[in-house]
């Protein structure tokens, strides 16, 4: 297993970037700007799926799946959202190879009578399939959600955070009135709220973009905004409010209780394998992965200590045992009994892979009716008494999970400014989120990004009212904003 150790400290992106590779979660492909998500990282998404799946389910969704061709036609009907993705989108023009002289090319008698886009997102096919689902007021609403995988062409790509072909989920939902819509955007963006917090504790501040941030064809974008270790913001989840846009561009109506023909009001929202880059940026340490508890694939992990055969026979029974007992618990362990490799290369691989506990067993350990527990939260180990052990280990990954999230949100707390002077804004900026007031001009906010590179993460949802004056203009503002560079 290579291991070459690099420190957040001396270089956050490199230390990234070799983390993702030496604790198995993916790797480039030989497709440039795409990835191979390894077992253990796919295993980490799954649990990320489950968590939230479950939680679509019962707000009422339900899962369909969506062609991943979308006819060109289909992007021109919704301006704004054409523009907003033009530059991105990757396109089929043919629809065959044939051999010329040992080599395969594209046939040019093959060519599409109208050119397919790889879906970058699927407002427009989904929107042209619910004109034929939509009649009356009796079939709405629609909550329908996506697993998927989306292509956004990318110049610079990173493992999760950035790459040309993603995995994603996108839910798509018809309303007959725009209450139940803008309802429908912000539940959602509650359950991202309470899964980031609660799975991946993650803290995030939940806010709604400005207009130049916001979703294309959109007319309010919710999102939640996490802080990464090294003072970076990550937009981990978005929720948004499309009004009647869609319905009136591919013309799909409904029949009111009043008998009117009125065009529906949508909401669409979504989140992707950008959430494994957070899980990692914020929680992970010099060591390798740090994982929530909630959302390990392996939540306890034995090692047997053995030197004879006989001590093995003695230790691998008793290991068999608090393995059964973990399990019945409904705990995910994993019992490395591999005579492959020595002890101490297995905790240094279990803790490169973030596993929340480890559990020691040794000769020494039966006798005294002991195990050794180490946390990799803390690394604090401690002797504990096998009487009752599965209920301590529970309470014990209880813990770890809350004190992860604790120590995510301190971060935060300690990387959070509120900037009155333009000097002041400029350094604090530089080291994490900074609260301050903004002019509300589209102008300024673009200043600011070419002076700084820092954007408007969002205008936080429960914002006070307060006069001030814009940090670069002087002009007057009512409230501030959330400020950050990010990824």
């Amino acid at each position: 297993m290579e291991n070459q150790k690099i420190k957040r400290s001396d270089d956050y992106s490199g230390w990234y970037n070799n983390l993702v590779k030496n604790a198995d979660l993916a790797e480039h492909s030989a497709v440039k700007g795409c990835m191979v998500i390894k077992p253990y990282g796919y295993a980490i998404w799954e649990k990320m799926q489950q968590e939230l799946d479950r939680r679509f389910k019962e707000t009422g969704h339900v899962n369909a799946y969506f062609p991943l061709f979308i006819p060109k036609s289909f992007f021109t009907k919704e301006a704004s959202h054409v523009e907003g993705f033009a530059t991105e989108c990757a396109v089929v023009t043919h629809y065959r190879l044939k051999n010329v002289d040992g080599e395969m090319v594209v046939d040019p008698d093959a060519k599409l009578e109208e050119e397919l886009i790889v879906r970058p997102t699927s407002e427009t096919i989904i929107w042209n399939t619910y004109k034929g689902w939509i009649q009356s007021y009796r079939d709405l609403p629609l909550l329908v959600n996506q697993w998927a995988n989306v292509v956004r062409w990318e110049m610079r790509t990173r493992l999760f955070l950035r790459t040309t072909e993603f995995l994603w989920q996108e839910g798509h939902t018809a309303h007959a009135t725009e209450a139940e819509a803008v309802e429908e955007t912000r539940k959602m963006l509650e359950v991202y709220a309470d899964f980031a917090e609660n799975i991946l504790a993650v803290p995030v501040i939940k806010g709604v973009k400005t207009e130049t941030e916001r979703f294309a064809g959109a007319l309010d974008t919710y999102c939640i905004e996490g802080l990464m270790q090294d003072g970076k913001a990550l937009q981990m989840g978005t929720s948004h409010f499309l009004g009647q846009n869609f319905a009136k561009a591919f013309d799909v109506k409904f029949v009111s209780k009043e008998n009117k023909q009125e065009f529906v009001w949508a909401s669409s929202w979504g989140v992707s394998t950008r959430l494994m880059g957070a899980l990692i940026m914020a929680h992970s340490d010099d060591e390798g992965l740090v994982l929530p508890p909630r959302l390990a694939p392996i939540q306890v992990v034995i090692v047997p200590i053995y030197r004879s055969d006989e001590e093995q026979t003695k230790v691998l029974e008793a290991g068999d045992k608090i393995f059964a007992a973990l399990k019945a618990k409904g705990l995910s362990v994993k019992f490395d009994t591999r005579d492959t490799h020595k002890p101490g290369f297995k905790f240094a691989e279990w803790e490169l892979k973030g596993v929340p506990v480890r559990i020691a067993i040794g000769p020494r350990d039966l006798e005294n009716q002991t195990v050794e527990i180490a946390r990799r939260d803390t690394k604090e180990k401690q002797l504990v008494s096998l009487t009752d052990l599965e209920n301590k280990v529970i309470h014990l990954l209880d813990n770890i999970q809350e004190n992860i999230y604790q120590k995510a949100l301190d971060s935060r707390t300690e990387k959070t400014y509120i900037c009155d002077t333009w000097d002041d804004f400029e350094q604090k900026v530089e080291l994490g989120f900074v609260h301050a007031h903004w002019d509300g001009t589209a102008e300024t906010e673009k200043k600011i990004k070419e002076m700084t590179k820092a954007t408007i993460r969002c205008i936080p949802l429960n914002n006070v009212q307060e006069s001030g004056k814009c940090i670069l203009t002087g002009n007057p503002s009512t409230q501030r904003v959330l400020f950050a560079k990010a990824y």
